[in-house]
C-alpha cells in the first residue's frame, strides 16, 4: 500500500464569484512547491488541471507553460500524476452545470489536457459529483444554487455523464488511461422514527458510482424515485449503455462524514435543524452523541468492497485540528487501511491530503480566503513551513524511521470528551489510558502559563506531568539529570520564572538564576538527553525604538533587569542547545487566573476604583489560550530558534483598558489615561514593543481574542 499527496485544489463558484484555493495557498506564485513534494517520497499525487483556471473564457488559446512546468518535473521525479480536472466546481461560465454544455465542454477539455500530456494515466475528472451536486443543488451553499431533489439529480447525472464523456475523449489519446473516481465516504445513523430517512441517504451515497458502473437499472432501489423526481428514462440508460468503472474507487473520509438524525430537535442547537416534509430533524456529526458509534473507516470501506469489489484508495485523509490529532488522524487511516488489506480487500494508496493546508472550509468555501487550516507545510508567511506531518508522511513512505510520542494518546474521536450531546443508551467511549507514553514535563506548573499548559493538555490528550518551583531547583544541573532520569520526558515546557519586571530591579540575583541561569541548565540537559525543550522570553528584549512591530531578527538591547535577564538567556539557551524553542510573547492575558493587566482592569471596573493606565507604551496583547495552543503545535512541530507569538494587533495600554470597558459594558470612568512616568515603574518600559513574526505565524486578531476571553469568562 503506497503514501500519496494531495493539495486542496478547489475552485468552486459562489453566484458570480470563483474561488481558487491555489490562489489562497500561494501555490501558483512559488516555485518550490514540488520539490518539497517530492521529497516526501509520495509515489501519486493528485495534482489540479482545472478546467475553469486553464479556460475560463470559450474558445481561448489555453496557456500550459505553468502547468506544464509543474507536471514535467513531477515526471521527472518520478511521482504519477492523478489530474483532476473539476474539483467542486461548476465549470467556466460560459457553461452550464445543470445543461448538456457542462459535460460536452468538459470532454472537449479533457481531450486537450490528455493531448498535451499524453503520459498521464490517471484522471479524476470530477471529484466529488455526489458530494458537490449536494451541496449545489440541494443545499443551495454554491452555484447553481437550487434546493430540491430535481435539481440534485439533475446535476449529479450531468456530473457523472460528464466523467463518462471526459473519460472517453482521453482514451482515444490514451487508450491505457484510468478513471480515479473519488467520492465522501459516510454513512447517516439515526433514530429508530428516521430509519426510513437514513436508508433513503445511505442508498443515495453510492449513486454516483452506482451509476458510472452502469448499475442504475430498474431494479435499483433509486430507479423510480429519480425519475418522478423529473429525470428522463434516457437520463439514467445513458450509463448503462455507457459503463465507466472505476479503475480506482477514491474514498475521502472525515470524521464529519458520519452523520446523525434525530427529531428530538430540542436537544440540538438551531443551525443542526432540518427536515424531509415529513419529520423535522437534526443533522449532526454522529461522533458527537452517545447514542451510536461511528462505524470508522475499515468498517465503511468493507462494505465499498463487497459493493463494487474495484481497487479502492483513501483519497483525502485530512483533519483541522492540534499537530497532534492531524498525526493521530493520518495514523489511524492508515492503520485502518492497512489492517483492511491485510484481509484481502485490493487497497492501492491512502492520501495525504491538503500539503499546503486549505483555506474557508470553515465556511464551506462561501467566502474568500477564510480561515486558514494548515497540512504537511503552513504556508501562511509565504513560504511552506513543514509541520510534523511532514516527517509522518516520509515515515510511511518508508523513508525514515518516524514515531512521535502524541501518537501513544488517542486522538479527540476516540475520547469521552468528543460527546456533547447525550441522550438515549449511551455508549461512552472509554477514558484515555497513557500506557508507556513518554511525557511532557511542564515546569511551573503553578503558574499563569504552567497552568494552562496542563489545562490544554488535557484537552488535547497529551500525556503530561507537572513539577512546581519546590519540586525542582533549576539552579542546580544535578537535580535537573534527575528530573530527566526519573521521568523520561519527550519534551520539557520550561513556564517558570521570575516576572514581577520591577521586583527585578531590586531583586537582581534572584531574577538571573530564575530566568537565565535555570533555562541554561535545563538547554545543557536537554540536549545530552535529546529532549526537547521548549522557553519563554519576552517582549522586554527590545528597547522600544523601532516605533514598529519588532520581529525575529530584530536586534536586542533590553532597557532593565528583567529584560537583560531574558535576552541573556536566550543566548545562552540556543548556545547549549540549538534544538531548544524560544517563544517570545508579550502582555499575555488568561481567562483561568487573576494574575493579569485584563483581570485587573475588569476587577477595578467592577468595583468603580480609580486606575492608572499607560497611554504612551504600545503593546501586542496575548491570549493565553491562543499562545499555549500554538506553543503546542510547535513543540510538536520540532521548530527551534526564536519565535514571536502574540495576538494580531497594536495599541496601549490605555486603548486595551478602554477596549476591555468596553466590551465587558463597563463605565470607563475610573480609568485615568496618564503617560508611563507618572504611574512611577522602578522598571523602565520600552515605549514599543510589539511583536509581530516573519517567520510564518498568523495568530487572530486581538478582538477577536477579546471575544473568547469575556466568552470564557462570562461577561
Amino acid at each position: 500500500m503506497e503514501i500519496w499527496g494531495g493539495i486542496e485544489c478547489t475552485i468552486n463558484r459562489v453566484k458570480n464569484q470563483y474561488f481558487d484555493q491555489l490562489d489562497y495557498q500561494g501555490h501558483y506564485k512559488r516555485k518550490g512547491d514540488l520539490k518539497l513534494v517530492c521529497d516526501l517520497g509520495i509515489k501519486k499525487i493528485r495534482y489540479p488541471v482545472l478546467w475553469e483556471k486553464h479556460q475560463p473564457e470559450e474558445d481561448s488559446i489555453i496557456n500550459w507553460a505553468a502547468t506544464a512546468s509543474s507536471l514535467d518535473y513531477l515526471k521527472e521525479r518520478n511521482v504519477e500524476v492523478i489530474a483532476g480536472l473539476v474539483h467542486h466546481g461548476c465549470g467556466p461560465a460560459f457553461v452550464e452545470v445543470m445543461e448538456d454544455s457542462f459535460a460536452e465542454g468538459l470532454a472537449a477539455y479533457a481531450e486537450k489536457v490528455a493531448l498535451k500530456f499524453p503520459w498521464i494515466n490517471y484522471y479524476t475528472p470530477v471529484n466529488e459529483p455526489l458530494t458537490t451536486a449536494r451541496f449545489s443543488a440541494l443545499y443551495g451553499i454554491w452555484y447553481p444554487h437550487k434546493g430540491d431533489n430535481a435539481s440534485f439529480f439533475k446535476m449529479l447525472v450531468n456530473e457523472c455523464k460528464a466523467t463518462v464523456l471526459a473519460m472517453l475523449a482521453i482514451r482515444k489519446v490514451n487508450p491505457a488511461a484510468q478513471l480515479v473516481q473519488t467520492e465522501d465516504l459516510g454513512k447517516i445513523h439515526s433514530t429508530a422514527v428516521l430509519k426510513y430517512q437514513a436508508d433513503f441517504e445511505n442508498q443515495r451515497r453510492w449513486l454516483s458510482i452506482d451509476l458510472l458502473c452502469g448499475y442504475v437499472n430498474e431494479t435499483h432501489p433509486l430507479w423510480n424515485f429519480m425519475l418522478d423526481s423529473g429525470l428522463k428514462k434516457s437520463d439514467l440508460e445513458f450509463f448503462i449503455t455507457h459503463p465507466m468503472p472505476p479503475d480506482i474507487l477514491g474514498f475521502n473520509y472525515y470524521i464529519t462524514s458520519e452523520r446523525f438524525l434525530d427529531e428530538n430537535t430540542a436537544l440540538y442547537p438551531a443551525h443542526s435543524h432540518g427536515g424531509n416534509g415529513v419529520h423535522g430533524y437534526a443533522d449532526i456529526e454522529a461522533v458527537r452523541t452517545s447514542q451510536v458509534n461511528i462505524d470508522g473507516p475499515q468498517k465503511l470501506l468493507k462494505a465499498a468492497w463487497e459493493r463494487y469489489h474495484l481497487p479502492m484508495a483513501i483519497t483525502e485523509a485530512h483533519l483541522h485540528c492540534g499537530r497532534e490529532d492531524q498525526l493521530r488522524w493520518l495514523q489511524y487511516i492508515w492503520n485502518e487501511s492497512r489492517q483492511l488489506k491485510n484481509t484481502g480487500v485490493n487497497l492501492v494508496g491512502v492520501t495525504a491530503w491538503s500539503l499546503f493546508g486549505a483555506y474557508g472550509w470553515n465556511e464551506l468555501l462561501t467566502t474568500a480566503n477564510g480561515s486558514y487550516e494548515a497540512g504537511a507545510f503552513d504556508v501562511q508567511s509565504g513560504m511552506p513551513r513543514p509541520t510534523a506531518l511532514t516527517k509522518q508522511i516520509k515515515g510511511l513512505a518508508g523513508q525514515l524511521s518516524f514515531h512521535h510520542p502524541v501518537l501513544d494518546c488517542p486522538g479527540w474521536w476516540g475520547r469521552q470528551s468528543r460527546i456533547i450531546y447525550g441522550g438515549g443508551n449511551a455508549l461512552k467511549p472509554a477514558p484515555p489510558v497513557y500506557r508507556n507514553c513518554k511525557p511532557v514535563l511542564i515546569i511551573g506548573a503553578a503558574g499563569t502559563l504552567g497552568k494552562a499548559f496542563v489545562k490544554l493538555c488535557e484537552e488535547r490528550s497529551i500525556y503530561y506531568k507537572t513539577l512546581t518551583r519546590s519540586q525542582l531547583n533549576l539552579a542546580d544541573p544535578m537535580a535537573i539529570e534527575k528530573i530527566i532520569k526519573d521521568h523520561q520526558p519527550w519534551a520539557i515546557i520550561n513556564a517558570a520564572g521570575f516576572v514581577r519586571v520591577d521586583d527585578a530591579e531590586f531583586e537582581h540575583e534572584s531574577c538571573y538564576l530564575s530566568n537565565t541561569t535555570g533555562p541554561a541548565n535545563l538547554a545543557l540537559s536537554c540536549r545530552k538527553h535529546g529532549v526537547k525543550l521548549l522557553t519563554f522570553s519576552s517582549d522586554f528584549v527590545f528597547d522600544g525604538k523601532k516605533q514598529a512591530c519588532y520581529v525575529e531578527r530584530d536586534e536586542v538591547n533590553p532597557l532593565n533587569v528583567y529584560g537583560r535577564s531574558k535576552a541573556k538567556a536566550e543566548q545562552q539557551v540556543l548556545l547549549h542547545d540549538p534544538n531548544a524553542l524560544i517563544i517570545r510573547t508579550s502582555a499575555f492575558f488568561s481567562p483561568w487566573d487573576t494574575h493579569n493587566f485584563v483581570y485587573h482592569i475588569t476587577h477595578a471596573l467592577n468595583k468603580g476604583k480609580p486606575i492608572k493606565v499607560a497611554n504612551d507604551v504600545f503593546i501586542s496583547p496575548t491570549y493565553v489560550p491562543d499562545l499555549v495552543n500554538i506553543s503546542l503545535d510547535f513543540l510538536i512541530d520540532d521548530a527551534h530558534g526564536i519565535w514571536h507569538v502574540a495576538n494580531d494587533g497594536v495599541l496601549s495600554w490605555s486603548e486595551l483598558a478602554k477596549e476591555v470597558a468596553s466590551r465587558g459594558a463597563y463605565n470607563p470612568a475610573c480609568l485615568q489615561s496618564v503617560p508611563v512616568n507618572e504611574i512611577g515603574f522602578p522598571a523602565i518600559r520600552p515605549a514599543f514593543s510589539a511583536l509581530k513574526s516573519d517567520k510564518g505565524i498568523v495568530m487572530p486578531t486581538l478582538g477577536d481574542a477579546l471575544s473568547r476571553y469575556f466568552n470564557a469568562v462570562g461577561v
